[in-house]
C-alpha cells in the first residue's frame, strides 16, 4: 500500500521474487529497456532482451551481469526483434511463441513501403502487432494460480505536445500527419506517437476486462532520463554539445529511469490495487498521473485500434 502514498521505490526491497516468471523487454540493449532488464533479473526472473543487434545486445548482457547477476538471480537471454517493420514483428512473437510457455511481462520520419510514417511503425504499429500475436500466450499465463500478467508501454510526457487537432486517428492519412523540420517540430511528430502508446493501452485494458482477463496494462514517462538515444539526438542540435553536458548533468540515470518502467511491470502493490491501476498512465517514479483529455478519449482509443486493425490487414498480417 506504501508506493500509493510514497514516490520511493527500491526493486531490491519492493519487489519479491520473481522465480519462475518469463518477461520480455522490447528496446532492451541499452538505456531504460537495458535497466528494466536487470532490475527484474535481480528478484529471479527470466528476462529475453529483444533487440535487433545481436552483438550490441550480447555486450549489453556482458555488461549487466558484470553489474550484479549473481549466483541466484535471472536469466538474460537475447530474443532478436525489430520492430521497424511490422512483419518481422510478428515472425519474432511467433519465435518467442516456440521458445516459451508463460509470458508474465511484455515492456515500451521516412514513410515505409507501407505508405506509414516510419515513427509511427516504429513506435506503434510494430508494437501492436507484436502484442496481439503474444496475447493468447499472456491470457493463458494470466489464468493460472498466482499469476500478475501485465503490459506496460513506455509513453512519455511528450503525448502532451500535439494540438488537439492533430488526434484524430480515423484513417492511415491521419496517422501520417507532419510538421516541419525544426526540433520542436519533431517533438510534435514523437508526440504523436506517444499518445498512440496510451490510447492503445486503454483500449487494450477495455478489451481485456470486457472479456474478464486480469491482465493489467500500464502506460508511462520514464522521466528525463539521459539514454544513449536522447544524447545522441541532443549532440545533432544546435549548441548541441553544450546542451549534452547539461543533459548529462540533469537528467536521471538510465538505472533510475528504469524504476518507473519495473514498478509497473513487477510491483506487488499493482495487484493489490487494480482498480487503481488497470489502464493507468505513470510518472516516476510510482506517481498515477493524468493524463491529457485526448488520452482519456475512449472513442479515440477505439478509432485507432480500428485504424491499426485495417493498416495490419493491408499488410497481409
Amino acid at each position: 500500500m506504501g508506493a500509493i502514498f510514497s514516490n520511493s521505490f527500491n526493486p531490491q526491497k519492493d519487489i519479491p521474487s520473481l522465480e519462475g516468471k518469463v518477461y520480455l523487454v522490447t528496446g532492451g540493449n541499452s538505456g531504460i529497456g537495458m535497466y528494466t532488464i536487470l532490475h527484474l533479473a535481480r528478484r529471479g526472473a527470466t528476462v529475453y532482451m529483444g533487440a535487433r543487434n545481436e552483438n550490441k545486445a550480447k555486450a549489453s548482457i556482458s555488461q549487466l551481469k558484470s553489474e550484479g547477476l549473481a549466483h541466484g538471480n535471472g536469466r538474460i537471454i537475447y530474443h532478436y526483434l525489430d520492430l521497424s517493420d511490422p512483419r518481422l514483428a510478428k515472425k519474432s512473437a511467433q519465435e518467442f511463441l516456440s521458445r516459451e510457455q508463460r509470458l508474465d511481462g511484455l515492456g515500451p520520419l521516412s514513410i515505409t513501403k507501407d505508405g506509414v510514417i516510419q515513427g509511427v511503425v516504429t513506435n506503434h504499429i510494430s508494437p501492436f502487432v507484436f502484442t496481439n500475436e503474444l496475447l493468447p500466450l499472456m491470457k493463458k499465463t494470466a489464468q493460472e494460480p498466482g499469476s500478475d500478467v501485465r503490459i506496460v508501454n513506455v509513453s512519455s510526457y511528450a503525448h502532451t505536445l500535439p494540438a488537439s487537432q492533430y488526434t484524430k486517428f480515423d484513417s492511415k492519412e491521419s496517422l501520417n500527419v507532419t510538421f516541419g523540420s525544426g526540433t520542436l517540430d519533431q517533438m510534435r511528430r514523437y508526440g504523436i506517437t506517444k499518445l498512440m502508446n496510451v490510447l492503445h493501452i486503454n483500449e487494450l485494458q477495455r478489451r481485456l476486462d470486457t472479456e474478464n482477463v486480469p491482465i493489467i496494462c500500464i502506460s508511462l514517462h520514464p522521466g528525463g532520463v539521459q539514454t544513449p538515444g536522447l544524447l545522441e539526438g541532443v549532440s545533432k542540435w544546435r549548441f548541441g554539445s553544450f546542451l549534452k553536458t547539461i543533459a548529462g548533468t540533469f537528467l536521471k540515470s538510465s538505472s533510475d529511469g528504469a524504476l518507473t518502467s519495473t514498478f509497473a511491470a513487477a510491483a506487488p502493490v499493482v495487484r493489490q490495487w487494480p482498480e487503481k491501476y488497470r489502464g493507468a498512465y505513470l510518472e516516476p517514479y510510482t506517481k498515477i498521473a493524468s493524463k491529457r483529455k485526448e488520452a482519456q478519449s475512449k472513442d479515440s482509443g477505439k478509432e485507432l485500434w480500428n485504424t491499426t486493425e485495417k493498416i495490419v490487414d493491408e499488410m497481409g498480417l
